[in-house]
């Protein structure tokens, strides 16, 4: 794996964790958010969770409040929001800051991997303006549901716009490409 398979990491319940743990799987990086009109996407991520993780995939959500404070809760509300409303089993991480001066070093490593990303990146800003919102331009993570697509080497191989619904073709074809290989 390259180097972004170090940089340390805390699941939700205060573990330490790395990806070196999660060696050989084929994994999506998801910023995530309780409170946002894509918050939806937890049930096609625990979807594609479930068809693919026994073919080594795993998605691994990423809790943030960058984004119009759409993530206030605590590690422990997120955790229960996510398993009652959408029965979330993947691996959640302690909420931390995706964007920005402060941002977590695995977003920075990502970022810094792939600048821009896939999908309807226009259209989500201009949707985004309109409710007078202001999106964050590339590198940065534009907003909530952002997914990054690491490779089982621990290559960083695709990023795509949080408008990207988990089962969308564009996505679905990558993981499956992926875990192919």
């Amino acid at each position: 794996m390259t180097d972004i398979a170090a940089i340390p990491l805390t699941r939700i319940d205060g573990s330490a964790d790395t990806l070196a743990n999660h060696e050989g799987n084929v994994l999506l990086v998801v910023n995530v958010a309780s409170k946002c009109g894509l918050t939806p996407q937890y049930e096609g991520l625990e979807k594609l969770y479930e068809d693919y993780k026994a073919k080594g995939f795993e998605v691994l959500g990423f809790p943030a409040n960058d984004f119009g404070a759409q993530e206030p809760g605590s590690d422990a509300e997120i955790v229960e929001f996510c398993q009652l409303n959408y029965g979330v089993s993947f691996p959640l991480f302690t909420k931390a800051d995706v964007t920005g001066e402060a941002k977590q070093p695995l977003y920075a490593a990502l970022t810094d991997a792939i600048p821009t990303k896939q999908g309807d990146v226009d259209g989500m800003k201009e949707r985004f303006k309109g409710y007078g919102m202001t999106p964050n331009d590339d590198p940065e993570v534009l907003w909530n549901f952002e997914k990054f697509l690491i490779a089982r080497d621990g290559s960083v191989v695709g990023r795509f716009a949080p408008g990207t619904a988990p089962q969308d073709a564009l996505l679905v074809d990558a993981i499956e490409a992926e875990l192919a290989k």
